[in-house]
């Protein structure tokens, strides 16, 4: 790269997404942020981050020499369970137990159906092997293992062709000794053999949630590995020699290192970064309640910020396949710009899951893709400017556009184009719309009382019609929304989540196990976080308990502020607000019931430095750049066409509108009014008494 002229110091967030990666540059000396956005290389994605980042460090002005840490978010586990491409795995387990997998929970989607769904089974039977052992649940042993059937085992798995082993034994969270044994004795016989032992990746009861988990991080070892060593290879063939932490799921970070032995971690990674952007933006606004949206090319990520805070929770789902893990809570479903729309035998226009990616890509994109998809929609509707799209760094094809939508759409159903198109759109904002009501109405949330935060580079142009359809008068439309996943990891910190399931009430009998177990967690927690350089202040190492009323079969999780006072005082403040979370949860408490804690966790912290508030300052004018004919509930319309850019403090905007900025287009439909903040964030509200 070519050297500037005065070097600078900037911290990059990557965010690798199905369709672009998406980078944003921390200027560290003066708060500044700049977004770049780059075609994904499905392939390789390694490939393209460099590519962005050097393209970043020409229209920046940068080195690789000036980049003091990369943070960067990926898909990449994640696709690799959705695609299934997955290596030759393994499970080991206690004898009598090879069938956890299979048998589940017996959960059915369709409780009418006649036969239940087909189970996601990600390790044969043939491979799935006991093992003659037994620890009990106090973690006492019973049975020894053999280890001479260890070795047969080994001997088996390199025979097979076997490229990595999940061990999760009975109880093992309760005792590791048989774990740590049999994976000393797999690197033995088999040292090229990814292993991973259930106890180092989810401690917990409940033995199907723990074996999924294990076994999915157990397939991703050798995936991830083999990213991460391409990573680190083109890193250093382009000079970069600055540290690089990996997002997780929780939202915090991880060393390469880390994320080589703990893949499942990553699950989620990107939309996490979305989740902490939405948390920030909320409180610089002062609106603690927001409905944080993020669409993409592939999929639209919705996340809860509820009293200023976004929610972890312990467990998650991909593909059907549960993760115990803690992780931000964020419901994701296939529908993004790129999600095509077909016409069934029956008639019924369906849009989505299956997405048209970065490779072919929407029709109109000329990269042979041939399928319309929600972005030829807005093509044909003239919600998007062919010309202008990514500020002009690609040009679409209007006519590859229309007839995509022509073909597989309108003559199928003996509409006109624009029609067809418009029911595109509303057949994918009812999707949208559908997974924020189930976001907010399981934990009793009206929407009413929510803000829409939209960002992701499609989500602007369907807002506010989200919005409107289920009673959320107000969107956001942030800086830089087309890569705010990206700017979101910045603000992101060293976390290792450590847990010890310990299944005990919760009164005074159970405190001095809250005090061995707190002990051993910070200690454990403070020790990573030192190997990891984090210096002792800037460690934070918070308790939590997993608590539930005896009986249940779910937990809620509660502070446990055992460091200052009194152990009992905390314990009794745990308790008050168990019954206060389950009553606003459930709407139902048992105050006079004492809940069973199930476990103990610790998230250790390492704080890292955030980016400080730039100011914005507007110096552009109140006046449209130009005026286009707009397709919107049902008929032609002119609509006033702003750069973002340009606009000035006081400009005051109706819809329709569309408002254009390097990485995205927002449109402001009939019955809206837009106005932009002091912190140069934009406000779109709902008139009262008008059609939207």
């Amino acid at each position: 790269m070519q050297p500037t002229a005065s070097p600078r110091s900037v911290r990059i967030a990557v965010d690798i997404g199905g369709t672009f990666t998406d980078i944003e540059i921390l200027d560290e000396a003066t708060g500044q942020t700049f977004a770049v956005k780059t075609p994904t290389t499905p392939d390789d994605p390694s490939e393209g981050l460099i590519t962005g980042l050097r393209l970043a460090g020409e229209t920046v002005g940068f080195r690789f020499s000036d980049i003091s840490a990369l943070m960067h978010g990926t898909t990449i586990a994640t696709n690799a369970v959705l695609q299934r491409r997955l290596p030759k795995g393994a499970l080991i387990t206690t004898a009598g137990f090879e069938d956890v997998l299979e048998i589940g929970r017996h959960f059915r989607k369709q409780v009418y159906a006649s036969k239940a769904e087909p189970r996601v089974i990600l390790i044969p039977r043939a491979w799935r092997l006991g093992i003659r052992e037994r620890t009990l649940a106090a973690g006492t042993i019973e049975t020894p293992i053999d280890e001479a059937e260890v070795q047969r085992l080994a001997e088996k798995f390199k025979a097979g062709g076997i490229q990595c082993v999940a061990v999760c034994l009975l109880h093992a969270y309760a005792n590791a000794e048989h774990e740590k044994r049999i994976g000393e004795l797999l690197t033995k016989y088999v040292p090229e053999l990814d292993v991973s032992l259930s106890h180092e990746v989810s401690p917990e009861i409940r033995e199907f949630e723990r074996s999924s988990t294990t076994v999915l991080n157990a397939l991703l070892m050798p995936v991830v590995r083999r990213y991460l060593e391409r990573l680190r290879s083109r890193l250093k063939a382009a000079g970069f020699e600055a540290p690089v932490y990996l997002v997780q799921s929780n939202g915090g970070v991880m060393s390469p290192e880390t994320a080589a032995l703990l893949p499942a971690r990553l699950l989620l990674s990107g939309p996490s970064g979305g989740a902490l952007a939405a948390e920030t933006i909320a409180q610089r606004l002062a609106m603690p309640d927001v409905v944080a949206v993020d669409m993409g090319g592939t999929s639209y990520d919705v996340s809860i910020v509820s009293g200023g805070r976004t929610r972890l929770v312990t467990e998650g789902n991909v593909d059907g396949l549960p993760v115990r893990l803690p992780m931000i809570e964020i419901r994701t479903i296939g529908s993004g710009g790129g999600s095509i729309a077909l016409v069934e035998e029956s008639g019924r226009l369906r849009v989505g899951p299956e997405s048209a990616g970065a490779k072919p890509g929407p029709a109109c994109y000329s990269r042979g893709g041939t399928e319309p998809t929600v972005t030829d929609a807005n093509v044909v509707l003239g919600r998007i400017d062919p010309a202008f799209f990514l500020g002009g760094a690609m040009r679409l094809d209007a006519a590859a556009a229309r007839t995509a939508v022509s073909t597989r759409v309108a003559e199928r159903l003996s509409l006109a184009p624009e029609e067809a198109a418009e029911g595109i759109l509303r057949v994918a904002v009812s999707h949208m719309a559908g997974a924020i009501r189930l976001s907010l109405f399981e934990k009793g949330l009206d929407p009413e009382d929510f803000t829409l935060l939209s960002f992701g580079g499609a989500s602007g142009l369907h807002a506010c019609d989200t919005a409107d359809e289920i009673g959320i008068g107000r969107v956001v439309f942030p800086r830089d929304p087309g890569t705010l996943s990206a700017w979101g990891m910045l603000y992101s910190d060293v976390v290792h989540a450590l847990a010890r399931a310990r299944l005990m009430k919760a009164d005074v009998s159970a405190i001095p196990a809250l005090r061995e177990i707190c002990s051993e967690l910070a200690r454990a927690g403070a020790e990573r976080l030192s190997a990891d350089g984090i210096a002792a202040p800037e460690q934070l190492l918070p308790i939590a308990l997993d608590m539930r009323y005896p009986g249940q079969a779910y937990e809620i999780q509660v502070p446990f502020d055992w460091s200052t006072g009194s152990p009992e005082a905390a314990l009794a403040s745990s308790i008050a607000r168990f019954h206060e979370v389950h009553e606003a949860q459930y709407a139902h408490s048992e105050a006079h019931v004492t809940p069973e804690i199930v476990a103990v966790r610790i998230a250790a912290t390492g704080k890292l430095k955030k980016p400080g508030e730039h100011a914005f300052a507007f110096e552009g004018s109140a006046a449209p750049k130009g005026r286009r004919a707009v397709y919107a509930a049902g008929g032609w319309h002119e609509a006033a066409i702003y750069e973002r850019a340009r606009l000035a403090a006081d400009t005051k905007i109706d819809g329709p509108a569309i408002i254009e900025e390097a990485h995205a287009t927002h449109f402001i439909p009939p019955g809206w009014e837009l106005a932009p903040s002091p912190t140069g964030d934009l406000i779109a509200t709902k008139r009262a008494g008008r059609a939207g």
